[in-house]
């Protein structure tokens, strides 16, 4: 039988200190003013008794258990303390008696998983040589698997590199072709001004005929125009530079909402008509990270959405949306491309693993984002349907 059953409980058992400051500022706020309460040997619990307090027998099982006394408040209210008190302390008792009997269980509980634990001692001892040598092959396999996913990450990177090249090669090539061609004309002009110097007749005759203010007028915007030129020039260098981060190398408090928009310059050279991009950018914190990395992430899936909308034959836009709350910070890129069904978006994190007619990707694009968001430690997500579009979630935890 329970110990816990046919015992006498003492007052200071069922009430020790941390209940009785509990308990101890309602039954003064109940009684109006000071109060004491004792044991059934008259030993203060709470209080300091006077001979003159009226007092209230605390009576469980037929016997007093203690005495609660006031000298302030009515015979009512006393009462009324008294009998909400032993309501407390016949809970308290219910609630020993519970926990005996719970402790009782567990005890028998315990033994049976002692007389389990020693079997299954027995079965792990014959399972340890094995367990030590598989650990030993997993971790050689493992070092392999980082090893080869290295090498697929930096194979990932020269790949986005040379699009990146070809891309800048083509928007370079712009400006200086209309800069070679106006200064090959602006050489045309001075030729003028040269045979202006060696005709005769008249220098007025000669500039009227050579029409020569036409030229001079001319020759400024010509020489505005290769400025800009070259301004363009330094403008897509410096964007090249950003997004590759050849200057940063390590890690640096960097704005996200930064990274997106240097992404979206690079892409947007390889874009073709009809796909558009539209942000939505809310303040963002600024968080530790590898802002080279960061931005291949998110021109790796920026791309994806250009290549799906184009492969939906049809005008497409990608949506770029950023927030942050108490936990980090969410940023979500959805396209209305062409989409993904349950099957693709089950692989599409596999690494060589791709959508995409042969030769034309890799399938190393959302594998190596993966990668760069667990480096972070933060995580990433894929929602997909046919023919609707797709929008992937990133998460990138800030510190508390």
């Amino acid at each position: 039988m329970s110990l816990g059953f046919d015992r006498e409980w003492k007052l200071d058992e069922l009430l020790d200190a941390t209940s009785q400051e509990k308990i101890g500022p309602a039954l003064r706020a109940l009684l109006g003013g000071d109060f004491a309460l004792t044991d059934e040997a008259g030993k203060p619990l709470w209080g300091e008794p006077s001979p003159e307090a009226r007092r209230e027998p605390l009576i469980l099982e037929l016997e007093a258990v203690g005495y609660l006394l006031s000298c302030t408040a009515p015979a009512a209210a006393l009462t009324a303390a008294r009998n909400l008190l032993l309501t407390l302390l016949r809970a308290q008792i219910r609630f020993k008696m519970a926990s005996t009997l719970h402790l009782e269980a567990v005890a028998e509980d315990f033994e049976s998983l002692k007389r389990e634990h020693a079997r299954l001692s027995e079965s792990e001892a014959r399972y340890k040589t094995l367990s030590a040598e598989l650990e030993s092959r997993v971790k050689k396999q493992v070092s392999q698997l980082e090893e080869r996913q290295q090498m697929l990450y930096e194979a990932e990177k020269l790949a986005s590199v040379g699009q990146l090249a070809a891309g800048m090669a083509h928007e370079i090539n712009n400006p200086l072709g209309f800069v070679r061609s106006n200064l090959s004309t602006f050489e045309k002009y001075l030729g003028k001004f040269a045979d202006l110097k060696a005709a005769s007749g008249p220098a007025a005759e000669s500039w009227q005929a050579l029409d020569l203010d036409f030229i001079l007028e001319d020759s400024i915007d010509l020489l505005h125009d290769s400025a800009k030129g070259m301004e363009r020039i330094a403008r897509i260098v410096a964007d090249l530079k950003a997004f590759s981060n050849i200057d940063r190398a390590a890690e640096e408090y960097t704005d996200l909402n930064n990274c997106l928009h240097e992404a979206v310059h690079m892409l947007e050279t390889q874009t073709p008509a009809g796909i558009g991009f539209h942000f939505d950018l809310l303040p963002l914190p600024s968080i530790v990270c590898l802002p080279g990395h960061i931005n291949q992430l998110f021109f790796n899936i920026l791309r994806n959405g250009v290549l799906a909308i184009k492969d939906a034959g049809r005008p497409g836009e990608v949506r770029i949306a950023s927030e942050a709350d108490d936990e980090g910070i969410h940023i979500r890129i959805h396209d209305n491309g062409i989409g993904m069904n349950k099957e693709q978006i089950e692989h599409a994190f596999e690494p060589f693993y791709t959508t995409r007619p042969v030769g034309a990707g890799v399938g190393l694009g959302l594998a190596t984002a993966r990668n760069v968001v667990q480096a972070h430690s933060g995580r990433i997500s894929l929602d997909s349907q046919p023919d609707v579009g797709t929008t992937v979630t990133l998460f990138f935890p800030t510190p508390p």
